[in-house]
């Protein structure tokens, strides 16, 4: 931290963009903790079990994913955003969003079960589900980690994402030791959320305040599902195309399959850390810039957009490039059939950087209601060509499905839909001349 306070003393930041550069530094260190930490796991994890029942846990994992995107109902941008305005006491804001969020949870966590047991021959699957799909409830903390990322103070909960990663590594390296079946394991991963839960929940009390204080307020319940119904239909459609694709791979192929491609996944969400870091960090400032200076708003967010996505793509072609060592040296033989995987998919953290930028941009512009159109075409593509081309390509279609999926949503879109076309205009920028800017960082965050 006083090699940190240095730099930005060197670099004579306000107190502001100070608090922005320290906010971005402990963010990427604790996703890089957490996500190295949660590598580490699953390698080790992967390679006791095998690509068989690997498969199948991530398999559940991806199922109920998929339903907890609606028990969050789009709620943490919006969270987010109000916040920043600071119109609201935060109490009712947090209070209302955990309230909605917790109400979600439950009913779908019978709707997970449910479905899975209607769908599903084999009981074992349906078992798994129930016992992980409990992690929604517990997901319903994360309006702790919304405040902290709203008030530009991420070192709190930063300090507990790391907390539950050592305990994840801790728990599951005994469960490895003392040879346990399966089910554990989806259990530990179930429980990975309550840690995380009862971490924010400590940050929240010694940094804060009293969770007790939080206020449920109907009105603003109105107004933010409201707000974020948008968002909702938004992020299932996200999902559905960021996810669907172990699940359909799981029904039309097995769940071998199901392993390799959860082993490419794995490192694709290492590298997507920057741009989603980057989002979550740089939106705050956005907002602010956009309600006080238009002008000011533009030149932050194109270079924002700008260096996001060319950082992005340097690192997805230096994991292509490594993709068989890193497969061979971690994961193992066993699992060499996904390097091809990763070799295409590595390529996913560009395009979700082009994606994710403009959606931070319409998040701040208060134009979320027409992304539902943007992120349907991306669920469409992804569905449709995974029916045509998973059965007769196999995993290597559903590698390149998902970058073809996020450039329909995250990109062509913006050029259908009206209101997003100046969106469109900022990306094809950042694609033609965009790399200039990476030598530009220090302008992203100065006066």
């Amino acid at each position: 931290m006083f090699f940190l306070s240095q730099i930005t003393s060197s670099i004579q930041l306000s107190k502001t963009k100070e608090a922005i550069v320290q906010n971005l530094f402990w963010a990427v260190l604790g996703k890089i903790v957490n996500l190295i930490g949660g590598l580490l796991v699953g390698i080790i994890v992967a390679r006791y079990l095998g690509p068989s029942q690997y498969g199948l846990m991530n398999y559940v994992i991806s199922y109920v994913f998929l339903f907890q995107t609606f028990a969050l109902f789009g709620l943490d941008a919006i969270e987010i955003r109000e916040e920043s305005r600071n119109q609201q006491p935060k109490e009712v804001i947090i209070g209302t969003a955990f309230g909605l969020k917790l109400i979600f949870g439950i009913a779908f966590i019978l709707i997970a079960i449910l479905t899975s047991w209607l769908m599903e021959a084999d009981s074992t699957t349906t078992l798994l589900v129930a016992i992980y799909s409990v992690s929604i409830v517990f997901n319903s903390f994360t309006v702790i980690r919304n405040h902290f990322t709203a008030i530009v103070q991420n070192k709190a909960v930063i300090k507990a994402d790391i907390s539950r990663t050592l305990i994840s590594i801790g728990i599951k390296t005994t469960l490895l030791f003392v040879h346990a079946p399966l089910i554990w394991f989806v259990g530990a991963y179930m429980f990975d959320f309550v840690v995380l839960a009862i971490g924010y929940s400590i940050a929240y009390h010694s940094k804060i305040g009293r969770l007790s204080d939080w206020q449920f307020d109907t009105n603003c319940a109105r107004y933010l599902l409201k707000e974020s119904f948008p968002l909702l239909l938004t992020n299932a459609a996200v999902i559905i195309y960021q996810r669907i694709d172990q699940v359909m791979i799981g029904q039309m192929i097995d769940t071998k399959a199901v392993g390799y491609f959860s082993v490419a996944s794995r490192f694709v969400e290492v590298l997507i850390f920057v741009p989603m870091i980057l989002a979550q960090t740089i939106t705050p400032l956005l907002v602010r810039a956009h309600e006080h200076d238009i002008a000011e708003y533009k030149v932050k967010a194109q270079q924002f957009m700008d260096i996001s996505f060319w950082l992005s793509m340097i690192i997805s072609i230096i994991f292509s490039i490594s993709a068989y060592i890193l497969i061979s040296l971690t994961f193992g033989q066993a699992y060499l059939p996904a390097a091809a995987v990763l070799q295409v998919m590595a390529f996913k953290t560009a395009s979700v950087a082009l994606s994710n930028t403009a959606g931070a941009m319409l998040v701040t512009e208060g134009l979320q209601r027409w992304a539902i159109i943007r992120d349907g075409l991306g669920c469409m593509v992804c569905i449709g060509l995974n029916l045509l081309l998973l059965p007769r390509y196999g995993i290597i279609a559903a590698a390149f499905i998902s970058i073809a999926s996020n450039v329909a949503a995250g990109y062509l879109a913006d050029a259908l839909i009206p209101a997003y076309r100046h969106l469109f205009v900022c990306q094809t920028k950042t694609l033609l001349t965009g790399w200039m800017e990476l030598g530009h960082v220090r302008q992203l965050i100065k006066h």
